[in-house]
């Protein structure tokens, strides 16, 4: 990960990450790193820092790596106990602990641990439960870092700040297409965001729909956020052209438009009820940009609550036709054209 995203993230998010990575590069290291959390794109960032606390020579006796589902408890706090041969640390990094059996055992092997071995758990996918009595030992004596991922709604302000500390700019919709292209995968999030700067020409400013489909091949006009607006203005037309590019484009599935169709009309329905309509709490209640509020004004005012609770049941009952309950016979790949039909009429 690059000083510069490594940066804004630490600005944006208000984690102490960095704080970790700048110290176990000046060797103020701790005996053992919990890394936790289902965002794993920083735990690989700190464990990049750690796998280089050691020389290419020092590595070739001293740094080992095993995995959680082929490492026994006992085997491990044994390996742990031993000492570094001709280097100040033995590194073990132990992968995919979620899979470690018995990870409990690791609180007697906490209450005193080798000062001159450094023990990385990298524990993915999910929290630990802070409440077990290893965590709360390995608090004591080591570090317990937790990755915690970002909201869809959060990332498209990140995308904007990371493009314009490059000195270039983002338009509202083309951050949202990213994330509908990519969702809140760091990983490939930071990938694309580099791309589209390398391409984008010099004397272009602006990142824009038509520069994320040339050079992502994620159409600008027939997507989720596209048809989402189609329905929300009620129309048809549009509605169905882009129905039917789904329905010949295996990338699109009605499994996809779902969801997010449904996070859309709860929105909606949530609107109904709002009090204060100004867009800034339009925006507060519901977590999105203020751009996009007087948007869900305009859909609130197209449906309105009980049609709005009509919308949200069809999608329920699309969501288990689409997987196949109470669907007998028929044309599956006709299910999203024969959805969008009945909540546009």
């Amino acid at each position: 990960m690059s000083h510069f995203y490594s940066l804004i993230l630490g600005k944006f998010l208000g984690m102490d990450y960095k704080q970790i990575i700048k110290d176990i590069q000046a060797k103020r290291l701790k005996s053992i790193y919990l890394l936790h959390g289902n965002e794993g794109y920083f735990i690989d960032q700190i464990i990049n820092a750690l796998e280089n606390i050691l020389t290419t020579d020092e590595k070739a006796f001293n740094q080992t790596v095993v995995y959680g589902k082929d490492t026994e408890i006992t085997e491990l706090i044994n390996m742990c106990k031993r000492f570094p041969m001709m280097a100040p640390y033995q590194v073990i990094i132990v992968k995919e602990a979620q899979y470690l059996k018995r990870i409990e055992e690791l609180k007697h092997y906490a209450k005193n641990p080798v000062p001159t071995t450094i023990l990385v758990i990298s524990h993915k996918e999910k929290s630990v439960d802070k409440r077990k009595a290893f965590v709360k030992e390995l608090v004591k004596t080591g570090l317990v870092f937790e990755s915690k991922q970002l909201y869809e709604n959060q990332v498209p302000s990140l995308i904007a700040k990371l493009v314009e500390e490059k000195g270039k700019k983002i338009d509202i919709k083309s951050s949202h297409l990213l994330v509908e292209f990519v969702g809140n995968d760091l990983s490939k999030l930071f990938n694309e965001i580099d791309k589209l700067l390398i391409t984008l020409p010099k004397e272009q400013a602006t990142i824009t729909p038509e520069h994320i489909e040339k050079n992502i091949g994620y159409s600008k006009d027939f997507n989720i956020f596209e048809l989402q607006n189609a329905i929300g203005k009620m129309d048809i037309l549009k509605a169905n052209r882009i129905a039917n590019y789904f329905e010949s484009n295996p990338k699109h599935s009605i499994n996809e438009v779902i969801p997010s169709l449904f996070k859309y009309f709860q929105n909606v329905f949530k609107l109904h009820y709002l009090k204060d309509k100004s867009k800034q709490s339009i925006a507060s209640t519901l977590g999105i940009n203020p751009f996009f509020a007087g948007e869900y004004i305009t859909v609130s005012r197209n449906f309105n609550i009980r049609k709005t609770v009509q919308i949200i049941e069809i999608l329920r009952d699309y969501d288990l036709k689409s997987k196949g309950v109470d669907f007998v016979g028929g044309n599956a790949d006709s299910l999203l054209k024969e959805m969008i039909f009945k909540i546009l009429h």
